[in-house]
């Protein structure tokens, strides 16, 4: 996996509240369904964990998003619009919500509420990085 990606899993789920780091492992819970999600201390998933952009990277482009965007500072990798989800359920999201847009009412509720869940669980980031 890409130094890259894994800094992002790593941004994800020092930042999530909800994850407790012990014996050089990260385990947290899928933002969707609350499944049990591991990532190795060098930021390599285990098992089913994804990486998942709460505001779809591509709706980065769109105006009717704008609103969402700035709650996560204009920028998709932000750890603000980063989480751990089950591959199934990051999945599912990318064939529903993601692909139908911003304008689609549906599709906003659903990344609103994921927003809303990934924000109650933030916790300040203590890393190098500043969660960035």
């Amino acid at each position: 996996m890409r130094p890259g990606l894994r800094r992002l899993f790593l941004r994800a789920v020092s930042t999530d509240n909800e994850a407790q780091f012990a014996d050089g492992v990260w385990e947290t819970r899928c933002l969707h369904c609350r499944t049990r999600l591991q990532v190795a201390a060098d930021g390599e998933p285990r098992g089913s964990a994804s990486l998942e952009h709460v505001i779809p990277r591509a709706w980065f482009s769109k105006r009717s998003a704008r609103p969402l965007i700035e709650r996560v500072g204009g920028d998709p990798d932000d750890a603000r619009n980063l989480a751990v989800a089950c591959t199934r359920c990051n999945h599912d999201k990318g064939k529903g919500p993601d692909a139908r847009g911003p304008l689609d009412a549906r599709a906003r509720e659903v990344v609103e509420a994921l927003l809303a869940t990934r924000l109650a669980r933030w916790r300040e980031p203590s890393g190098p990085d500043g969660g960035r």
